[in-house]
């Protein structure tokens, strides 16, 4: 009755985000991290270990730009708001906010919020990682999601032609926040859930620099602080007893391990040296249905695998090239036989369902693959490439054996059926992050798993200066519909946009993502939300 009455609350509240009226939000009807049942007895230790899959590159908010990143930040950090397993807004370090036009928040802290180390956490914290994120000097790879939400001077602060003061965020007093938008903007409240949005501690940071992440000095506002880092070892994070709802923490202790081989991951989980892994290898999986089946927990996610183009490199400057390495990527081998876990092919770059939006896919993706390889031949032949003079790339991923796996599928088609002469170059996750920033790739794989649960963050980062837009393209057509889609929320208007990218075909997508964990029956709490993320607050040790 209670989880009725809260969904109920949760329904009304969404109703009310979308009038412009004012809103005031109190904490006190929502529940928070772990839920244990009456019937389940705790185990002594609460300790977990989770696979994170790769080193993260910072645990900074402001650094740092990949899932591997962002998995670790939510144990350390916590946002004004976040999102519950069903996808709606609840309070966090903000207990409560209001707007009557939805162009101007107001955000008021919990009462005596600090930091782990004990400090209070004030408005001008806030204020400051605000300002943090989006100032020149931070290059952060998030720098411009503030534009995207819509924020008053970020787009000029972030260029340099405004100072960060001048950025529409401003304490009204030490627990009170104010937000100018410059309109209205679809999905502000999700936006503000990210992990880029989390405060950081003004006071540390100034003290020591670059160097603040580093266990010693490191601190957090999440249900965890950090306790050691082991670079490709390990990130092990303890209880923070100074988190506002510690006591509902269960967990005292968690470790991310960056294991990026399937077959370690798996042989590691079957040891019980981790109790979270990323579902083992591909070749093993009918094994695990068989004998692991209770373990396997599978959810479709709004997230896209894809390969960029670098859109200023000859011949990817072509887009008869671009479209014929499209349209030849056999995408049903890939999610049938080299991955196997339900993934279904990708036709463009916005999963579908997305804010629960479903878009109209390219005309080839109804066609068969002969089809597409008949009119892939055609298109390279006319951008000059044949057998006499054959088309030759580098094709970048990031070190995984899944990545190396799509990536040989992917060259085998082009190769056998373009006659493509395709090299294989493999870095780790930092190092080909910066060479995606600096544009020093032809073909590199990427995925985008969304930021907030609405199809802008699928689209944004195709828009012209977005500080993730590693293909450096730019068509103004585009801009527009993806600026119009993001301020009146049309399907129309997302049609649009998406028709010009699968035209353009600034990217490859491969398939959907689908979140597929191996957890052990004796962690309780475990929900994957539709952004993939499994929360470590939320989960327990059972007794076993």
């Amino acid at each position: 009755m209670q989880k009725t009455m809260a969904r109920l609350i949760k329904n009304k509240i969404a109703k009310v985000l979308t009038c412009s009226i004012s809103l005031i939000l109190g904490s006190t009807a929502l529940s928070y991290a772990a839920v244990i049942p009456s019937n389940v007895q705790l185990a002594d230790k609460q300790e977990i270990t989770r696979n994170n899959f790769s080193e993260p590159g910072s645990l900074d908010p402001h650094k740092s730009e990949s899932s591997s990143e962002f998995d670790i930040l939510q144990d350390f950090f916590e946002r004004l708001v976040d999102t519950d397993n069903e996808g709606d807004i609840i309070p966090a370090l903000a207990e409560r906010w209001e707007t009557k036009d939805n162009k101007t928040w107001v955000f008021h802290l919990r009462k005596g919020v600090k930091w782990s180390d004990g400090t209070p956490i004030t408005a001008h914290d806030v204020v400051f990682s605000f300002r943090r994120l989006v100032t020149p000097d931070t290059i952060s790879p998030y720098g411009s999601y503030l534009i995207q939400a819509k924020i008053v001077n970020a787009q000029d602060v972030l260029s340099g032609k405004k100072k960060p003061e001048e950025l529409g965020v401003k304490a009204l007093d030490n627990e009170t926040i104010e937000i100018a938008l410059d309109r209205p903007k679809a999905g502000f409240l999700q936006m503000l859930a990210h992990p880029s949005m989390s405060p950081v501690s003004e006071k540390v940071i100034k003290k020591h620099g670059i160097k603040w992440t580093q266990p010693q000095f490191f601190v957090s506002n999440g249900p965890f602080k950090l306790s050691e880092w082991i670079v490709n070892e390990k990130i092990v994070g303890v209880r923070n007893p100074h988190y506002w709802d510690d006591k509902n923490t269960v967990i005292n202790k968690i470790t991310h391990l960056p294991l990026s081989d399937y077959k370690a991951d798996f042989n590691r989980y079957l040891t019980g040296e981790i109790d979270i892994s990323n579902g083992g290898p591909s070749e093993f999986l009918p094994l695990i249905k068989e004998k692991y089946s209770d373990q396997l927990h599978v959810r479709p996610i709004i997230g896209v695998y894809y390969y960029l183009f670098n859109t200023q490199k000859p011949p990817f400057n072509d887009v008869r090239v671009r479209q014929a390495l499209a349209l030849a990527v056999d995408r049903n081998i890939i999610t049938d036989k080299v991955l196997g876990n339900g993934q279904k092919p990708a036709y463009d770059v916005v999963a579908p369902g997305t804010g629960g939006i479903y878009l109209k896919h390219p005309e080839f993706a109804s066609w068969t693959q002969e089809q597409r390889i008949v009119k892939a031949k055609e298109l390279l032949n006319e951008a000059g490439f044949n057998e006499k003079n054959p088309l030759k790339l580098t094709l970048l991923y990031n070190t995984s054996d899944a990545h190396k796996k799509i990536a040989i599928a992917a060259s085998s088609t082009w190769r056998k059926n373009l006659g493509v002469n395709v090299i294989l170059q493999n870095q780790e996750s930092k190092t080909q992050n910066v060479s995606m920033t600096q544009g020093d790739f032809e073909v590199t794989r990427y995925a985008w798993n969304a930021d907030y649960n609405n199809t802008t963050s699928f689209l944004d980062i195709f828009t012209s200066g977005n500080t993730n837009n590693h293909m450096r393209y730019q068509n103004k057509e585009f801009d527009k519909w993806a600026l119009k889609a993001d301020e009146t929320n049309d399907p129309a208007d997302y049609q649009q946009a998406i028709d010009i990218l699968n035209k353009d075909m600034p990217a490859i997508p491969v398939y959907y993502y689908m979140r597929v964990k191996l957890i052990k029956p004796y962690v309780g709490g475990v929900e994957i939300n539709s952004l993939g993320v499994i929360k470590t607050k939320d989960l327990y040790i059972i007794k076993h």
